[in-house]
């Protein structure tokens, strides 16, 4: 099914119920209906290309024209002509998160899956992992846990990720083809998010370091962090833009401290790099943790896809 609509109301849900939900958001997510979109950054339409009684989360968007998402722990592809729906096949990985992405090349994936046979007493067990684009056994990449990916390096070599090493949540790199992780951030508080620029030059990533959640960059190797927003949002997952001329992340409208829990009233906010000027892609509507974890830009750099939602 495709909606479309324009101007204020061109989401899903009406203000009553975006209140609604709003008095629902610790409600299991076993009553979701997802509704997976594409929005213009140019034009402001919005497309619903699937309305579905099920949790999805995360989409990624690959060039030939499907979007990979997840949903229960498993990874779907949703075709984007046809809206038909397959599996992609993890091997025998299972309990997939939401943090997942296409490689450069778009011939892998990275994903983010629990480890149940861990050993070291860590309450998460995420660890990063890679398998060819069609499916198949994955490659474990980080020795460690919990480790949750965001970003790949222009270049194919390099994963960035967010992980928990001694108390503190801190961006780290690492080879795709496995190694010795880098860590590249050391201050109090969450760092997370990190995603590359599609030149190489910088990763943008959320902060929690100024005591409330921002978005910031540095450069590829850790170097220089630059502050870029600075409001009374909660602002997370900055994605840049193919062409790098756009940042596209997620505002909470209330102050969230350092969680971005589901079930919560967001918009989408865009960018400008070259300028730094900021607009609101969307209005306010219920979504959260899912909407827009992972990297979602069209190859043209034109539209993004995301998840917006409503609780029975």
């Amino acid at each position: 099914m495709k909606h479309q609509q324009s101007g204020a109301t061109r989401l899903i849900f009406t203000v009553s119920t975006l209140l609604f939900c709003s008095l629902l958001h610790g409600q299991s997510k076993r009553d979701t209906t997802s509704y997976i979109q594409t929005i213009d950054i140019y034009t402001g339409k919005t497309d619903t290309v699937l309305a579905i009684n099920t949790h999805f989360e995360a989409p990624n968007w690959h060039p030939d024209n499907y979007l990979i998402l997840n949903s229960r722990g498993k990874l779907q592809a949703i075709d984007l002509a046809t809206k038909k729906i397959r599996a992609i096949n993890t091997g025998t990985t299972g309990a997939l998160n939401n943090d997942h992405g296409i490689s450069p090349d778009k011939k892998w994936l990275a994903i983010s899956h629990n480890v149940p046979d861990d050993t070291s007493g860590k309450s998460y067990k995420s660890a990063i992992a890679v398998l060819p684009i069609g499916g198949g056994e994955p490659r474990r990449v980080t020795p460690l846990v919990p480790s949750y990916w965001h970003g790949w390096s222009a270049d194919g070599t390099t994963l960035a990720y967010c992980a928990e090493r001694n108390g503190n949540y801190d961006i780290y790199t690492i080879p795709a083809a496995g190694g010795i992780e880098r860590r590249l951030t050391d201050a109090e508080g969450l760092d997370d998010g990190p995603d590359y620029s599609a030149d190489g030059r910088f990763i943008y990533f959320n902060s929690y370091r100024t005591g409330h959640m921002q978005v910031w960059r540095m450069g590829a190797d850790g170097s220089n962090p630059e502050q870029l927003t600075s409001d009374d949002y909660s602002n997370w997952f900055p994605h840049p833009s193919p062409d790098n001329k756009w940042i596209v992340y997620i505002s909470y409208t209330s102050d969230e401290k350092q969680d971005h829990l589901f079930g919560k009233n967001v918009r989408l906010r865009l960018m400008d790099t070259r300028t730094k000027a900021i607009r609101d892609l969307t209005p306010v509507f219920y979504g959260g943790q899912g909407t827009i974890n992972v990297p979602s830009w069209s190859a043209d750099s034109r539209k993004i896809a995301f998840v917006s939602y409503r609780v029975r």
